[in-house]
Order: structure tokens, then C-alpha cells, then sequence
């Protein structure tokens, strides 16, 4: 027998709850990304607001899983993911998994090279693995660079100071994985 709506919600503000302490996210930087405000994601996610679809759709997008993973959806029997690309600071990412945690994995479209954002080195918590499906990539870690071709692949501590971009006048496609920090780091809201 099915459960009634009111049981599947009920659920819902601990799931919420979890997603977000998973990406070790604030209600600030949760509202945010989603245009909630940080009240209405507390009130949510201790049971005391019912959710709409209004407020579902943008947290699902946030946390990047499907709706039904939100409101624990029965299983459909369809295994496919269905893709979603993510556009930020010029790159594409296509997410290939669909749980919070863990590791994660993304097809990574760098733009050609010149029309990329400036190469600002970053770091941050973890490690990330990469493997070039198309195009050259100019791989900077610390004082090093690298130019990677299709086939060609990469792990690399992430504290380390690093910057990925397309090395030729066509873009160049990854497969990369990397965890949670790594997820943040790549996915967070551009700087203003």
C-alpha cells in the first residue's frame, strides 16, 4: 500500500538536513545557491514547514540529486542517469553519478584555450583524478605544467596549487572524480 504524501514529506527535512551537512554546507551558503532564505531552509529541515515543489526543485539542484532522492521517491526499475549539465566560470560539467558523498564523478567540457577565464590556482581538501577523452590539456601543478593528450590521465593531491584548461583551439573533455571537497570547490557559486 502506498504511504500517504504526508509520510513521504515527513521525510524530507532530515534528507535535507543530511545533503547539506554531507557537502558540510551553512544554511547561508545553502540560501544562496538556492534563493531560500536560511530561516526557511531551518524551518524545513526540522519538520516544521511542509516543502512545495517551488522549494524541492532548487535544493535538489543544490544538492545536485534527483528530486525523488529528496522525497524518497519508490524505485522506478530505471537505472539510467539522466544527465544535467552544470555551467560555471566557463566550464561544463556533466554529473555521471547522482548520491550525496563519497566520490563523485562529472565529464569536465574545458572551453578552447584563450576563451577560459584567467588561470587562478587553486586549492583544497582532497585528491582528483582525471582522464583526457578529447582534446590537449594544460595541466599546472605547483611550479610544474604538463600537457595532456586523449587517453592521458592524472591524480594529484589537491592542496597542491592546480589549474586544468583546454591547451588547444578546440575544447578539451574530461572524466574526473574527485570527492566531496573536490565537488565543492569545482561546483561552488562564481565570486562577484
Amino acid at each position: 500500500m502506498d504511504h500517504p504524501a504526508g509520510d513521504v514529506l515527513a521525510g524530507v527535512g532530515p534528507r535535507l538536513r543530511a545533503l547539506r551537512r554531507t557537502r558540510d554546507a551553512t544554511l547561508a551558503t545553502l540560501a544562496e545557491e538556492t534563493g531560500l532564505t536560511a530561516s526557511t531552509l531551518s524551518r524545513l529541515e526540522n519538520g516544521k514547514l511542509r516543502p512545495t515543489l517551488e522549494q524541492l526543485l532548487p535544493l535538489a539542484r543544490a544538492h545536485g540529486v534527483p528530486l525523488d532522492d529528496l522525497v524518497a521517491a519508490p524505485p522506478t526499475g530505471d537505472p539510467r542517469i539522466h544527465l544535467r549539465p552544470v555551467r560555471r566560470s566557463g566550464l561544463v560539467l556533466v554529473p555521471l553519478t547522482r548520491r550525496a558523498g563519497g566520490i563523485q564523478a562529472y565529464k569536465v567540457i574545458y572551453p578552447p584555450a584563450g576563451r577560459s577565464p584567467t588561470m587562478n590556482l587553486q586549492t583544497h581538501e582532497g585528491y582528483e583524478w582525471f582522464y583526457v577523452l578529447n582534446g590537449h590539456v594544460r595541466f599546472v601543478l605547483g611550479e610544474q605544467e604538463f600537457r595532456l593528450g586523449v587517453g592521458e590521465a592524472a591524480e594529484f593531491d589537491t592542496r597542491i596549487p592546480h589549474w586544468i584548461g583546454s591547451a588547444g583551439s578546440q575544447p578539451a573533455e574530461l572524466l574526473t572524480l574527485f570527492g566531496a571537497q573536490g565537488e565543492r570547490a569545482h561546483l561552488a557559486p562564481p565570486e562577484h
